[in-house]
């Protein structure tokens, strides 16, 4: 029987990157939507549950992506209300890359550092990959100051992720000048931002004597972190350890294709972070 996988977008086009991720990791029918939400999602989630048996619908699966990661989290929750009995579907959702990207990048940290004993910096921490590695790094015991331009954003985010917790410190960007008041006492400083928004450079960087690994997961250029290259993987340079988003890249869209196949495993999976985090973790260590 084909495997066939339903693409749920909320922006207006379906990713052409998850499109070809999701067929380069084997299945054999994408059918891809854009612009669904909570309202328009019951149907096509019943459709996919209603046309083969229960024995069968290990077959087919959900993707959920989209730039936007609350709407996916609103998505994913109502595409698990649509489901009963054994008429479901696996599911996974990583939205604008957040999940697989941030898992990558803390399972790459996790090699250097002791997460328990780690106080991290995450810049652009109130964004859709940010946001992730926040949450995954504080679950797992770091100490993390989520950092945007706007304190009031920032505080909005750590409540989102854990509002008990003290893992999670809101923080603020300079607006110019550098970061080490910022990263004192940090051992790790992850750059999440936006394409095309530099924060700082390796030079700066490597007067905060505490920090120890440094990943930047900027693609565009200018680079979030001047002085890391994209290719970077485990480069030291003085005493940090560097990472650039191509050298988080490879772990990134092996963690995607591994998911992709392990949807169709079974008629039940759902893999949101802290699933992803746990599988990127297997395949961190092969």
């Amino acid at each position: 029987m084909k495997r066939i996988l339903l693409q749920l977008d909320t922006d207006a086009h379906a990713s052409s990157f998850d499109a070809v991720t999701a067929l380069d990791s084997g299945i054999d029918h994408l059918l891809s939507h854009g612009l669904v939400n909570t309202s328009n999602v019951v149907p096509l989630v019943q459709g996919t549950i209603f046309t083969r048996g229960p024995k069968d619908l290990k077959n087919t699966a959900i993707f959920i992506g989209g730039s936007d990661v609350e709407s996916g989290e609103k998505l994913l929750a109502k595409v698990q209300e649509a489901f009963f009995g054994p008429m479901r579907v696996s599911v996974m959702m990583d939205s604008n890359g957040c999940n697989t990207t941030a898992a990558a990048a803390v399972v790459s940290a996790q090699k250097h550092i002791d997460l328990s004993q780690t106080r991290a910096v995450v810049l652009g921490g109130t964004g859709p990959v940010g946001r992730r590695v926040a949450q995954i790094l504080g679950s797992h015991g770091a100490q993390v100051v989520v950092t945007s331009r706007s304190l009031s954003k920032a505080r909005h985010v750590c409540s989102l992720i854990d509002g008990t917790s003290s893992n999670y410190i809101p923080g603020i960007i300079p607006e110019e000048g550098d970061l080490c008041s910022l990263l004192e006492g940090a051992n790790l400083l992850i750059a999440a931002g936006a394409a095309g928004v530099q924060f700082t450079n390796i030079e700066d960087l490597s007067q905060c004597e505490s920090l120890k690994v440094v990943i930047d997961l900027n693609a565009v250029p200018p680079l979030g972190v001047e002085g890391i290259q994209s290719t970077d993987k485990a480069r030291k340079i003085g005493s940090i350890t560097c990472y650039g988003a191509l050298g988080v890249g490879g772990l990134k869209m092996k963690i995607h294709h591994h998911l992709i196949e392990q949807l169709f495993e079974a008629n039940d999976h759902i893999f949101d972070t802290s699933q992803i985090y746990n599988s990127a973790v297997s395949l961190g260590q092969m």
